[in-house]
């Protein structure tokens, strides 16, 4: 491996460095924990339940659950799936659409259900069943809870409580099983309550709990998530699983009334998300973000007539339920309401709105008090969330510099008047004088005021953070330009100016930063815009005012035209990551526009087949992002795809050589078992795959031979490597290799577009090499004359070896010519003469004056390089989108997961789905390192341009960020920052890993030369070798 300069693993090092941690920025701009403490607690007198019982049906979508022959794919399906939940609606009920927030996962659905907040997105990612958070909850204001259900959800709930409040019931994490039937875990809770009912009858002290008031009973119903993961909303399991959980409510209902004998129960049934096509969520698919509520019992006001304008939309129109009002709310209302009829405290922490406060539309509370305990239950909610203001805006006060409070809640400088204490008082006053109506409406705008407050406190800092962050990113970018283009010598010249003013800057952020008692991560961003702007500043503020004052016009907007085509080119990536046919668009483009308005003339003519196969694999390439990302199983696809595999396999075996015997041998031994290996994946998935869908238990030592066979494949071209002297076989030996992943893991058509992929790639290589042959002037491969004593032989073997000689050993040192004639043919003849002709250059030569300074020490990028860099971008974010949709991970689809991992285990699940979208980027790093190595770049060049780039593609997604709108736009625009910054990242990364496996190939024009070629040079050798002996004379 080729050394690195120091300064280039630096400049890497603070790249990556800086992406990494940038990351978060898009959290603490948009997304901070909502949770403050020290709230007083609000709530109503008394409540209209005794109890509540809130049954969560997890995963379940609202349309499945309500529709009209809602499953009509499945042959003797139902008109109505869950006749008991409906006939509550139609006769004794409330019901709407909870509508979810992204991150569209469990805990922060459950969080938002129970805690009445939504839990931030950032929070997310550290740790999937305990709270990261303390939080309040309606089960820490309950007197007691009760809870059944899984043990990813119901823990979190209890440590979050005080001490023995939350009582759990849990099955085992391992029932939690793909391939089993999940009625069983709901069946499994509706026993444990059964159970619970029935050892009260024999315990004073739990009988006595039970008929306490303001009691809560939670039924996690987990098996529709689990039945939704492992065969997909639309299925007859899926159908089937519905109704079980129908019967399970009505059975709840049932032993409520046996057991208590009363009418003083609540019922809520909601879920915590609901399901993509594909069986996923967790993004802001309106699928995921849209629940069932249902509400009965007592407290709760029955069915009514639809308003007009009608409550119904499109969406809900197959329900059937047009002539009843539909009163969505959002899914931390929900928290609120459940308070609001048993009359605990809201939970501390609640920003849930009561859909009661509303007098203009229905709300889902029957109070004894009529609207006098609506308008009481509305101010008890405004007071509540007024709460959250005062505590914010008393801190903000406090620790900010020219602190400007929300206008609407703005009090007097010398006012002792608490924010929003007079419109409190307006209200309290219109419900004395039972102006009940206005006294809510008031309520209900004090609340929506001071949640907009709440958002101004919340989004108070962003303005600073924003410019931040663009501060950072433009910084980078003319920080790496100047490092790729200037040496650092330059850097000596008027520093000290800078510096001090560098120093000044970071320590009045410091201090603004302490005073606003900001949090520690702030301290560490300030410091990467300060370091690259004090360090381009120091470099190149002298060159480029030099450069500005001596420069050509028409040079300037040369180079302005280039950087608005670059600028343009990554606009396009941008729109790509939403509309996905723009990756086609760009394939067509280097596939035919490209060749027909950029590739020479004679170029066509003397690269016939490559030409042609460089358009097919394009084209073919082109077809994957206008596929649909929601697709299902196909056997025949994933057959199809792997057949290809093996047939790309097996003609590089057939028509790769190699000089050496050894390398050969072992290169065919590596590939035979890669095609072994890769066989016997097949098999084993088609087994496993045809078991799966009949339902048939699938064999422990089928399971562990297809685990053998997969860790075999892909570990056996990094334990036993082809050989280094022949690269394209070293990448087609990962193909296969990494082939396997897209055999166990694929579901319709992703072996297929690996395949296409790679061979995009290797064609890719190749152009780009016969390219450069082409444009090479004619004496650009001249090596050395015979030297003229033993001291020219080593100074003449140190400094003008032609390309590839020191590594292939091709071409000999010694009065060599490697020219094209006039036909532009690449031909190898003696040296006639025995002075060396003085245009004559190595191509080593050429390629260090064209591409280093002077002095040697910097690379100098040209317009080619641009563009190789550009394309090496769109190679990147091409294997991310021709797998799946951008959107979100959840479109890349568990179900083949399940093949290899029955149990629900969610880390081990996303290493395969990972590794599987970290394999077509192997590829792409052997394949950038071959043609490093062809042009003999300096280790890194490309990428330092390419890092340079792109970030004018992250500063876009990073002002599209936004935290309103739908829950579709949220979870996209945050998808699309954090997928472009780990790809900036991701894109040093594998460019190391490629220069790590391909290392020791040769480097050089002439490691590409046809072997014909090598063969003349040789005779020439042994034809000059000849003439030496004989004196000079025939």
């Amino acid at each position: 491996m080729l050394a690195v300069p120091g300064s280039v693993w630096r400049l890497l090092l603070v790249g990556l460095v800086f992406h990494l941690v940038y990351i978060g920025t898009v959290f603490d701009c948009y997304f901070t924990s909502p949770v403050v403490h020290g709230m007083q607690q609000h709530s109503l007198e008394s409540g209209e339940a005794k109890r509540l019982v809130l049954v969560v049906g997890d995963g379940l979508r609202a349309d499945l659950l309500l529709a009209k022959n809602g499953f009509p794919m499945i042959p003797g399906s139902p008109e109505v799936v869950a006749p008991h939940l409906r006939s509550i609606i139609e006769t004794r009920g409330a019901f709407g659409i909870s509508h979810t927030r992204v991150p569209t996962e469990s805990r922060p659905g459950h969080v938002a259900l129970i805690g009445g907040m939504y839990e931030d997105v950032s929070a997310v990612t550290k740790g999937w069943k305990t709270n990261p958070v303390d939080f309040d909850s309606v089960f820490n204001q309950s007197s007691a809870t009760f809870s059944f259900g899984s043990p990813d959800i119901l823990p979190m709930f209890a440590r979050g409580a005080t001490p023995g409040k939350v009582a759990t019931w849990c099955y085992d994490e391992h029932e939690e099983d793909f391939t089993k039937d999940a009625t069983a875990l709901d069946v499994w809770v509706l026993e444990q309550l059964v159970d619970l009912f029935y050892n009260a009858t024999a315990d004073i002290d739990l009988n006595t709990r039970l008929r306490e008031g303001k009691v809560v009973f939670f039924l996690h119903l987990l098996g529709l998530d689990t039945t939704g993961h492992a065969y997909r909303p639309h299925s007859k399991e899926y159908m089937a699983n519905i109704e079980v959980v129908d019967r399970i409510v009505k059975q709840t209902e049932e032993l409520f009334h046996q057991f208590y004998a009363d009418d003083e129960t609540a019922f809520i049934f909601t879920a915590d998300h609901g399901m993509s096509r594909i069986g996923n969520h967790g993004d802001g698919d309106p699928d995921n973000t849209r629940t069932p509520l249902i509400a009965w019992g007592k407290g709760v006001r029955g069915p009514l007539p639809d308003t007009n304008p009608s409550s119904h939309d499109d969406y809900s129109a197959p329900f059937g339920l047009s002539h009843l009002v539909r009163r969505d709310v959002e899914q931390a209302d929900v928290a609120v309401l459940m308070s609001s009829l048993i009359g605990i405290n809201l939970p501390v922490n609640s920003v849930g709105v009561l859909p009661d406060a509303d007098p203009t539309k229905p709300g889902y509370l029957l109070p004894k008090g009529g609207e006098k305990t609506q308008a009481a239950a509305a101010l008890v909610n405004a007071k509540a969330i007024l709460e959250h203001y005062r505590i914010k805006h008393e801190y903000k006060k406090m620790h900010s510099v020219l602190y400007r409070p929300y206008s609407f809640l703005a009090v007097a400088a010398q006012s002792q008047e608490l924010p929003g204490e007079s419109e409190l008082a307006v209200i309290e006053a219109l419900i004395q004088e039972e102006n009940y109506y206005q006294a809510r409406l008031r309520a209900k705008q004090l609340i929506e005021h001071t949640l907009e407050g709440l958002r101004y406190l919340q989004t108070y800092d962003r303005l600073m953070i924003r410019g931040i962050v663009i501060a950072a990113y433009i910084g980078w970018i003319v920080f790496g330009a100047v490092s790729v283009l200037l040496p650092a010598s330059q850097s000596a010249k008027h520093a000290v100016p800078f510096h001090l003013v560098t120093t000044a800057v970071l320590g009045g952020f410091w201090a603004l930063f302490a005073k606003q008692r900001s949090p520690w991560s702030f301290y560490i961003y300030i410091i990467f815009p300060c370091y690259f702007w004090d360090q381009a500043l120091v470099r190149g503020a002298g060159p480029l005012l030099e450069y500005v004052w001596r420069g050509r016009v028409t040079s300037l907007i040369g180079n302005v035209l280039r950087g608005v085509l670059v600028v343009a080119a990554l606009q396009s990536m941008v729109a790509g990551y939403t509309h996905r046919s723009i990756w086609s668009a760009w394939f067509v483009a280097i596939g035919v526009l490209w060749p027909l308005l950029s590739w020479p003339s004679g170029f066509f003519s003397r690269n016939r087949n490559l030409c042609l196969q460089w358009t097919v694999v394009c084209l073919c390439t082109a077809v994957f992002p206008l596929l649909s990302v929601h697709q299902q199983e196909h056997t025949g696809f994933v057959i199809i795809g792997a057949i290809v595999i093996y047939a790309v396999g097996l003609r590089g075996l057939w028509y790769m050589e190699h000089d050496d015997l050894q390398d050969g041998n072992r290169f065919h031994a590596v590939i035979f078992i890669l095609l072994f290996e890769t066989g016997l994946s097949l098999l084993f998935t088609n087994f496993i795959m045809w078991d799966l869908r009949v339902k048939y238990p699938v064999s422990r030592l089928l399971r562990l031979s297809g685990w053998i066979s997969f860790v075999a494949a892909i570990s056996t071209p990094f334990v036993y490597p082809a050989p280094k002297s022949n690269p394209h076989g070293r990448v087609l030996s990962f193909f296969l290799g990494l082939g396997s992943c897209f055999i166990w893991l694929t579901i319709r058509v992703e072996g297929l577009f690996y395949a296409a992929y790679f061979l995009t790639l290797y064609s890719w290589v190749e152009v780009e090499t016969a390219l450069r042959l082409f444009a090479l002037p004619k004496d650009a491969l001249i090596a050395a004359p015979p030297p003229s004593s033993e001291h020219d032989v080593k100074e003449d073997a140190q400094a003008e070896t032609p390309v590839g000689a020191e590594d292939a050993k091709i071409i000999p040192a010694k009065r060599k010519i490697l020219g094209r004639s006039k036909d532009g043919k690449i031909v190898a003849a003696t040296d006639s003469t025995t002075e060396r002709p003085q245009s004559a250059k190595t191509a080593k030569t050429v390629a260090k004056e064209t591409y280093m300074s002077k002095d040697g020490t910097t690379y100098r990028p040209h317009a080619e390089d641009l563009r190789i860099a550009v394309f090496f971008l769109l190679f990147v974010q091409v294997a991310f989108f021709g797998t799946g949709n951008v959107a979100s991970i959840s479109s890349f689809y568990l179900e083949p997961v399940y093949r290899l991992v029955p149990v629900f285990s969610p880390f081990l699940m996303a290493t395969l789905l990972i590794f599987k979208i970290v394999s077509p980027y192997i590829l792409l790093a052997t394949m950038f390192s071959i043609l490093n190595a062809r042009l003999d770049f300096p280790p890194f060049s490309l990428v330092l341009v390419a890092l340079t780039l792109t970030d004018i593609m992250t500063i876009t997604f990073f002002l599209n960020v936004t935290d309103t709108g739908s829950w579709l736009e949220i979870g996209q625009t945050i998808s699309f920052f954090c997928i472009s910054s780990l790809l900036l990242v991701w894109s040093a990364g594998i460019c190391a890993l490629g220069e790590v496996l391909m290392d020791g190939q040769p480097r050089g024009l002439q490691s590409a030369i046809p072997k014909t070629v090598v063969e003349r040079v040789e005779e020439t050798k042994r034809k000059y070798e000849y003439l030496t002996l004989r004196g000079g004379r025939l």
